[in-house]
């Protein structure tokens, strides 16, 4: 018996104003929301070249970047077939809002090689962007269903493995964006090491007042430039309404973080 959900629990969801329109599991591990939009609102309008997503789920944020990237080559690296088979269909479906030019690879982030063996290649990407799993697995108790484990739970190893890739396919101009848990920004600088500079670090707070709960990093391999902490960006007003900012975040605007 496996955790997969029957293909009747698939939801259709609205993402960026509705210009996405995403297929994806009515429950579990692999459903996206405010974190994959948040990582898409990190990447540059305008990219060209390859754009990479890590961990790419149904592929949300990946697609949400491209919208405002139509000519840029978007690959959706997925590790569970099922899932990636979803993104093939979300990438088809909004095809005319995202353009052309999407493949979905379904590899091990952790292992460069099977990138390569999927036409993933040294320094291929202009922007590499990822959303790893979130619990560090020396502080949780994983899951016994192995997708949601997968999905979830990270090995503190693994962290550095993610980020190696990234260092391993981004052009040494290129940059790199990541979305992480904001009381584990220690370990993801740890993991970071001295692969990317010129990181800048953007904390996102759920309300005024509350610490952050998610970080938003971006940093490039040849990055010189001193660390950048910007002011945070805050969720909603004390009446649980979206901030004018973070409206149009979902919506489908960028933020200046590089």
């Amino acid at each position: 018996m496996t955790d997969t959900p029957p293909a009747a629990a698939i939801t259709t969801d609205g993402f960026l104003d509705r210009r996405l329109t995403i297929l994806q599991p009515a429950r579990g591990a692999h459903r996206a929301g405010l974190d994959a939009v948040l990582l898409a609102a990190a990447i540059p309008s305008g990219v060209s070249g390859t754009l990479v997503d890590l961990g790419a789920g149904v592929g949300v944020a990946g697609l949400a970047a491209k919208t405002r990237s139509p000519t840029a080559r978007l690959v959706l690296v997925e590790i569970d077939p099922e899932t990636a088979e979803l993104a093939r269909r979300n990438a088809a479906e909004n095809r005319a809002a995202v353009g052309g030019d999407v493949s979905v690879a379904v590899v091990d982030v952790t292992r460069p090689e099977s990138l390569e063996e999927a036409g993933l290649v040294q320094h291929c990407a202009a922007v590499a962007m990822m959303n790893p799993p979130y619990h560090p697995a020396d502080r949780v108790r994983a899951s016994p269903a192995q997708r949601r484990a997968v999905a979830h739970v990270i090995d503190p190893d693994d962290l550095e493995r993610w980020l190696k890739t990234a260092a391993f396919l981004v052009h040494p101009q290129g940059l790199v964006a990541i979305i992480f848990r904001a009381d584990e920004l220690p370990r993801l600088f740890g993991a970071i090491g001295t692969r990317f500079g010129s990181l800048t670090v953007l904390p996102v707070h759920p309300r005024t007042g509350e610490a952050a709960s998610r970080v938003l990093v971006t940093g490039r391999p040849q990055g010189r430039a001193p660390l950048r902490i910007l002011p945070g960006l805050v969720l909603h007003e004390a009446d649980g309404a979206w901030t004018a900012e973070a409206d149009a975040v979902l919506r489908g605007s960028p933020l200046a973080l590089s």
